[in-house]
């Protein structure tokens, strides 16, 4: 069943596009979330019509996304943790410490956003993916030390 997207989906494609989908996604997910609407002489007219709209909106919103993109690549975050013997973390650092962390460096990125392959475990930089908007994906730098050790470190500056 073909439909028009009335907004980008990462797995579909972005607004105003047409897409091939099984008519059961299309009947009971896309349309009735008002996410999709079927290919129609009236709904064609109505795209035509709006393109340009669209187009800018696509326009805006790839360009913030390429700013977030940018701004993340420069951010390094450290995360402070307990760790027991072998410098291995008690528990874990997931997806929704890093959005925490990030929120309070004044970027708010949803939890569901950030590509975590598995939770990290140990200390040291790792980079993660963090998907910034359609297609668009950005790397972070997440630090984790040991707790206690941002204290040493301001100690010896003094």
């Amino acid at each position: 069943m073909e439909v028009i997207l009335k907004e980008t989906i990462d797995t579909l494609g972005l607004e105003g596009d047409i897409v091939n989908v099984k008519p059961g996604y299309a009947r009971n997910y896309l349309i009735p979330q008002q996410k999709a609407v079927p290919v129609n002489k009236a709904s064609l007219s109505r795209l035509k019509k709006e393109q340009q709209a669209i187009a800018a909106r696509r326009e805006a919103e790839q360009k913030n996304a390429e700013q977030l993109a940018a701004k993340l690549e420069k951010t390094t975050i450290t995360l402070c943790r307990k760790v027991g013997e072998e410098d291995r973390l008690f528990g874990s650092v997931g997806s929704k410490d890093i959005a925490r962390e990030l929120e309070a460096c004044g970027i708010v990125i949803d939890r569901r956003s950030i590509l975590l392959t598995e939770p990290i475990k140990s200390i040291g930089e790792t980079v993660v993916s963090v998907k910034v908007g359609y297609q668009v994906t950005s790397p972070l730098t997440v630090q984790v030390v040991p707790e206690g050790a941002d204290s040493n470190k301001e100690e010896e500056n003094e």
